[in-house]
This record gives C-alpha cells, sequence and structure tokens, in this order.
C-alpha cells in the first residue's frame, strides 16, 4: 500500500513541477476562463436570471477542464514514456490516480480566479457553488483522465477527447446549477457525490484496460 502511494505522489508531483517550469497550462486555464466570464459578461441582457449565468459559469468551468486534460498526458506522449511508465509502475492505476491529484491542482487554481471573477461580474458566489464547484472537480478530474489517456494514442486528439468528455459531464452541470439555484441544494450535492463515487470507481477500475490497449 505504501508503495502504491509512494508512486502516486510521485506522479503527482512531477506533472505539478512540469506546470511550474513550463507556465504554460494553468495560465492558458485563468486566462480562458476570464476571457469567457468577460464574453459572457457582455453578451447576456441586463435583465438576465441567475439561473443564466450560472449555468455560464458552469460552461466556464467544464471547458477549462478541457484545457487541463488536454495537457495532462502530453510530457508522456511527447517523450514517449507512457510506455515506460505502465511497465515500470506495479499496480497501473497509480498513473491515473497521480494524474487525476496533478489535475485537480490545476482545475482548483484556476477557480480560485474564476469564483471571484464571477462574483465581480455577475453575482456573490454562495456556499452551494463552492461545494458543486469541489465535488465537481473530482468527477471532471476522474473521468477526464481517463479518457485523456484513451485520447493521448490518438492523432486527432484534440477533438476526440472533448466528444468523449462532454457527453459524460452534463450530470456535473446538472447538478452544479441544481445545488446553486435550488432551495434545496442537498440533494443536487449528494447527486454530484454518487456521480464522484461510481465514475471514480468505474475510471480506477478500466484504467489498466485503457493503458493496455
Amino acid at each position: 500500500m505504501s508503495g502504491y502511494l509512494g508512486d502516486v505522489a510521485a506522479l503527482a508531483r512531477t506533472s505539478l513541477l512540469l506546470e511550474l517550469r513550463q507556465r504554460d497550462t494553468v495560465p492558458a486555464m485563468v486566462l480562458f476562463v476570464v476571457s469567457a466570464l468577460v464574453v459572457f459578461r457582455f453578451s447576456l441582457p441586463a435583465d438576465a436570471s441567475d439561473l443564466a449565468s450560472l449555468g455560464l459559469l458552469w460552461i466556464a468551468i467544464v471547458f477549462t477542464a478541457i484545457l487541463a486534460l488536454t495537457r495532462a498526458f502530453v510530457a508522456e506522449r511527447d517523450q514517449r514514456v507512457l510506455d515506460g511508465l505502465v511497465l515500470a509502475t506495479g499496480d497501473r492505476s497509480a498513473i491515473w490516480l497521480g494524474k487525476v491529484a496533478g489535475v485537480l491542482a490545476f482545475l482548483v487554481l484556476a477557480e480560485l480566479v474564476a469564483l471571484p471573477a464571477f462574483a465581480l461580474f455577475f453575482a456573490a458566489v454562495g456556499w452551494e457553488t463552492v461545494a458543486a464547484v469541489a465535488l465537481a472537480n473530482v468527477g471532471i478530474a476522474a473521468v477526464g483522465t481517463l479518457l485523456a489517456a484513451m485520447a493521448a494514442a490518438s492523432r486527432a486528439r484534440e477533438l476526440l477527447l472533448p466528444l468523449l468528455f462532454l457527453p459524460l459531464v452534463i450530470p456535473v452541470v446538472v447538478g452544479g446549477v441544481g445545488a446553486s439555484v435550488e432551495p434545496d441544494p442537498g440533494r443536487y450535492l449528494a447527486f454530484l457525490g454518487l456521480y464522484d463515487l461510481i465514475f471514480a470507481i468505474l475510471a480506477w477500475a478500466s484504467f489498466d484496460y485503457v493503458v493496455a490497449e
């Protein structure tokens, strides 16, 4: 168990160190999400409802996540080290979990800017929205990392990843918007937690097969 956690920590640390050195993924995510919110701010009518603006927040978060996921396996793909990781790692799911941790860190950093920007442009962000975003991040990272590994082997990976990813995160958007605007956010937060649990287990169990193929 300690060896497995050590592999996970090493992979997550490597992802974060590469980003700190290259400084391309997180700045791109921050710039994209802020730009999207600015565009939405001037696109919405002045009398638009909170539901509409919150829906746009979730659209911005989802598409920003695609940027992080597209870059998740770039280093391994460009330097052809993914096969080495598969052979060197005892339990291949450690690769998935390490990458999930890295993607989660990128999402949190981008959202530390996105949520205050949304509050500035639209309306205050309640605790329900913050809790929904935190739960959604887990599901997005779990599902997206698996799909990013699948798409990494394809020449059309920039097109394939969104096509696979977007249908699977529709429940995240539904749960996130519901938790933000409904009087009883508890059931939507529970729905997001259930989504995280189910898809994390499925992604963890299937990652070995995905990288082997």
